[in-house]
């Protein structure tokens, strides 16, 4: 349903001959703009967003159920990790509310520029292009209070108008909200043409992480996104000083490898609590490529590269 304000559980969509006049519609705020097909009809935008996107290879979105849990952490490391490996790299940050990529990629203050071709990305690398509200706000202290619509319309426009460069990018990664309410839905809308290759969710091991987590696997499945995999963030601290490893959140439930299991997602990895990536993502700078005292890289981030490398 447009708007997408309340949907019932099992509501039919707004392709369905019996939109707006199944049992389950009724007391739906958007009943009446379905039953008119109206709902049914294609935004012009879905196929605007597929011709500039056209010579993206890959789309990626990255979700998570509960807020808090490190994915806009993970959106931009795993943006930098693809740009050390000499790919083309696009990210796009639609947390309307909380926008956290200019702090985390370094690039504060900066704003985004209009051309003839498009709004023009923010550049902390060469190759890694950043799009985000927080760059068009004069205060980065200044709330932003907008309803859903509006978001909407914001998400519209940066999918739409941003140009990525002539030769296009090999990733386009997408820094969702957490949650399944409008942007999500309005994001699967707008990309429906544009041949969105999956979507990677972040978790941590507890089950009130993982509740909001299962809602967010269904969500996708509702509307056809695949699942790359689940990642589990903040896994376990291991102390720098003596290398004991404390599991801060304990996996009651047995974690996201368990939920995972029984739910017959992708499992990819873990990534510990690490005063080191928190040092990172507050300077803007990479977590890998030697930057941690940890023997390996972190599993969760290899796995999500590997799963949708090159």
């Amino acid at each position: 349903c447009r708007g997408f304000a309340c949907v019932p559980e099992s509501c039919p969509g707004t392709n369905s001959n019996n939109a707006g006049k199944a049992s389950a519609c009724a007391g739906c705020p958007n009943q009446k703009i379905c039953a008119s097909g109206e709902a049914a009809k294609p935004d012009p935008a879905i196929a605007q967003i597929a011709e500039r996107l056209g010579n993206v290879k890959k789309k990626i979105l990255i979700l998570s159920g509960k807020g808090g849990v490190g994915k806009s952490t993970f959106s931009a490391q795993l943006a930098m990790s693809l740009a050390g490996m000499d790919l083309q790299v696009g990210l796009l940050d639609i947390d309307i509310c909380g926008p956290s990529q200019p702090k985390m990629m370094g690039v504060e203050g900066e704003q985004v520029h209009q051309s003839g071709l498009g709004w023009q990305p923010v550049y902390p690398m060469d190759n890694l292009g950043v799009i985000s509200i927080g760059f068009l706000l004069s205060d980065p202290r200044e709330a932003v209070v907008w309803r859903g619509p509006k978001k909407n319309g914001m998400i519209k426009q940066f999918l739409r108008d941003v140009h990525w460069g002539d030769d296009g990018l090999d990733y386009l990664l997408v820094d969702c909200p957490p949650g399944t309410s409008d942007e999500h839905l309005s994001a699967a809308q707008f990309l429906s043409e544009s041949g969105v290759d999956g979507a990677v969710i972040l978790t941590t091991p507890q089950e009130v992480s993982l509740l909001d987590v299962r809602k967010e696997i269904s969500f996708c499945r509702k509307v056809g996104l695949r699942i790359v995999g689940v990642v589990e963030n903040m896994a376990g601290f291991v102390c720098p000083k003596c290398g004991t490893e404390t599991l801060i959140f304990h996996p009651t439930s047995g974690g996201a490898e368990a939920m995972c299991a029984s739910m017959g997602v992708p499992f990819l990895g873990r990534l510990p609590l690490d005063p080191e990536l928190m040092r990172c993502c507050e300077q803007g700078k990479p977590y890998l490529a030697g930057t941690h005292t940890h023997g390996d890289d972190p599993a969760g981030l290899e796995a999500a590269v590997r799963a949708e490398g090159p």
